[in-house]
């Protein structure tokens, strides 16, 4: 009997960088991954979901925004290595100016708070993956960030 490997796919997550001006929406994570930290609105695709579609979905479902798939512009991608064994992550960023509605809390029982930073003034406490994706939407638009990766043997 050959044993085949098992190949673990790639997560892919879907992140908003909602813009007002200067100012950047994040929501302060209140579940027990990096509880306490703040992170854009983000979310995993949904099985064979679009990933703008993705991110408009959970924009409206974290902060009741809502936007058209067609407003968002890709910003930077990370490719993040766990490092426990789990699949590593891929991270789309999106840029979106264009939107409805005022940021409320819908998943209380996962964020602690939604709170406009001006993109210059970040809080310190980002969480490490979803802050490369955020530092390279601000400083290096459409680029590709490695995050976590071992370095070659």
């Amino acid at each position: 009997m050959n044993a085949t490997p098992s190949v673990q796919r790639p997560i892919v997550d879907v992140h908003v960088v909602v813009r007002q001006g200067a100012k950047i929406l994040l929501s302060q994570r209140g579940g027990p991954y990096g509880y306490g930290q703040w992170h854009a609105p983000s979310g995993k695709l949904d099985p064979g979901e679009a990933p703008a579609q993705a991110a408009v979905r959970e924009l409206y479902e974290e902060t009741g925004l809502t936007a058209s798939a067609d407003a968002l512009t890709t910003a930077h991608t990370v490719i993040h290595h766990q490092g426990d064994g789990t699949p590593d992550r891929i991270g789309l960023f999106y840029e979106l100016t264009d939107f409805t509605g005022e940021p409320v809390n819908k998943e209380p029982e996962k964020c602690l708070a939604l709170e406009w930073f001006a993109d210059h003034d970040l809080p310190e406490k980002l969480i490490p993956y979803p802050a490369a994706g955020l530092h390279g939407a601000l400083h290096d638009r459409g680029g590709l960030t490695f995050h976590n990766w071992p370095e070659p043997a």
